[in-house]
């Protein structure tokens, strides 16, 4: 499983090689080697006005329906732009599982949470092939501009339905790939658009319940899915 900062720094590896990385590992060793990578570098790139997901994330936020108290799972994290956005929407009494499988990137928005007073904020280092949250452990869980990099998106997904609660919620903000259409260059790594992904949440247990138009969203998609009925 790749956070969206992660996945930026393998696509930017790779595209700078002489030859393609033959899997993550090849990939993420280019990257370590790249000196002139950092965090600041990757937080400007990914937290830019450019990046729909950036210039939409209040919309995005209010999208969600955030009550004083819930408690919500940011999946591949990242740079903590959504984890911070969201512990301020739960309050006090709520509590933001900020995973990612990048300790730096952990690092990074403890930081971010203590210079904000944010105490509400739990990071939590992820596998490859879950999640490690909790059984019934989150209110809603919220995964934007990762799924398309989860490698086992099978394993990843029964371990978001095994952590959500009975009534609780999934949200994928997805790039939407349609047919017919050319692929953008930065978006090669997108191998299915909506309704392949549909297909394979719901082919693990879930349900879609909607699919929300949100304002400054027009090359992703915002859904809600809910756990399938025994």
């Amino acid at each position: 499983m790749l956070s969206v900062l992660t996945a930026a720094m393998l696509a930017a590896a790779c595209s700078r090689s002489p030859a393609p990385a033959e899997n993550a590992a090849d990939a993420r060793t280019a990257v370590e080697a790249d000196d002139d990578l950092n965090l600041d570098v990757w937080l400007e790139r990914m937290e830019v006005g450019s990046r729909e997901l950036y210039s939409a994330r209040e919309a995005v936020v209010a999208a969600l329906s955030l009550e004083d108290g819930d408690v919500i799972a940011d999946i591949g994290a990242g740079t903590g732009l959504y984890t911070l956005l969201f512990a301020d929407a739960v309050g006090a009494h709520g509590r933001v599982y900020a995973e990612d499988i990048e300790p730096l990137f952990l690092d990074l928005i403890n930081r971010r949470a203590e210079d904000s007073g944010l105490e509400n904020i739990t990071a939590v280092l992820g596998r490859e092939n879950d999640v490690t949250l909790p059984a019934n452990s989150a209110d809603i869980v919220f995964i934007a501009d990762t799924y398309h990099y989860f490698g086992d998106r099978e394993a990843v997904m029964k371990s978001v339905l095994n952590a959500l609660k009975p009534e609780g919620s999934l949200i994928i903000v997805d790039y939407d790939l349609k047919p017919g259409e050319p692929r953008p260059e930065d978006k090669v790594h997108v191998r299915f658009g909506r309704a392949g992904v549909i297909s394979e949440i719901e082919y693990v247990g879930f349900t879609l319940a909607e699919e929300k138009a949100v304002a400054g969203l027009e090359e992703n998609y915002f859904l809600r899915f809910v756990k399938a009925d025994e």
